[in-house]
């Protein structure tokens, strides 16, 4: 889902992308909110409290959420720049900032107790959540080619009601694209608002520990990508010398049959697993000989 850039990717790729993280954004704003008062997956909010401190002249509340706004910009700044460093069109770019992500949420799990709900301890969590959404944000964002954002809903909304009084004014042979594009959005909702259902449910039951979540969402994406790849290259790479060798007549004759009838169910098994996303090669293990 994070792996296929440009004409490679798919809607069904968008469609992962948006639910899993939009579930592991949501969860995190509403576990970073419970937990310090802050929201962290967005600034829209921050510009405004940053005006009412200029004005009441609270110079050190500004300064900390001033802090805040430049922390999200410098999470996307870097993940841009740690993708154009990489290549863009490397199939990995994206591992280095969702190792980062998942560094920072792991360090608020296992420290969050030592929140003492000072403004520096504030300042230091609720801004490294912020650094971490500003990274899921603009990779997302990159990979995507800027059709998914999951880190808040006020865009999402506002191309969701769009698509929708478009969708009313087309004839019904032009609304295919437009059907697409809503559950698309509607998808970015649901799991959002999934993932901040849980992460308050969750924190009142967990606490800090609650982060553990997101950070297995994480982990889960990273395997799902980069473990498919494994997968697909060893068994391509096995059923060709499988193929090989009984082409040669070097494989069937020295296999008893229970062992070339275990393979071939576990070739049908990968196959099926996979659902076609890649082809696997079902070994010949009839010599022509038999």
């Amino acid at each position: 889902m994070l792996r296929h850039l440009g004409t490679k990717r798919t809607y069904g790729h968008n469609v992962k992308l948006a639910s899993l993280l939009g579930l592991t954004a949501g969860f995190v704003n509403a576990a970073g909110f419970l937990g310090f008062a802050v929201l962290t997956t967005n600034v829209t909010g921050h510009a405004a409290l940053f005006a009412e401190r200029i004005a009441l002249q609270d110079w050190k509340a500004a300064r900390v959420v001033a802090l805040w706004m430049f922390l999200f910009l410098a999470g996307a700044f870097i993940c841009g720049l740690i993708v154009a460093r990489i290549g863009r069109n490397q199939r990995f770019s994206y591992v280095v900032p969702i190792f980062i992500e998942i560094a920072i949420l792991l360090t608020v799990a296992l420290l969050g107790y030592r929140y003492d709900h000072s403004l520096v301890a504030k300042e230091v969590f609720a801004g490294s959540l912020l650094f971490a959404m500003g990274l899921q944000n603009s990779l997302v964002s990159m990979v995507s080619g800027s059709v998914v954002r999951t880190t808040h809903l006020t865009g999402t909304f506002t191309d969701l009601g769009i698509e929708l009084a478009q969708f009313l004014q087309k004839k019904p042979d032009d609304r295919a694209a437009l059907v697409s594009r809503i559950k698309l959005r509607s998808a970015i909702i649901l799991f959002f608002m999934c993932g901040a259902l849980g992460g308050a449910y969750l924190f009142r039951l967990m606490r800090f520990y609650a982060f553990f979540i997101p950070v297995s969402l994480l982990i889960y994406i990273l395997i799902y990508d980069v473990f498919r790849i494994a997968v697909k290259r060893y068994t391509s790479n096995y059923s060709i010398r499988l193929r090989v060798k009984s082409d040669e007549g070097q494989f069937s004759d020295r296999c008893p049959s229970w062992f070339k009838m275990a393979l071939v169910s576990i070739f049908d098994l990968l196959k099926h697993i996979n659902h076609g996303n890649f082809k696997i090669k079902r070994p010949n293990l009839d010599s022509s000989n038999n």
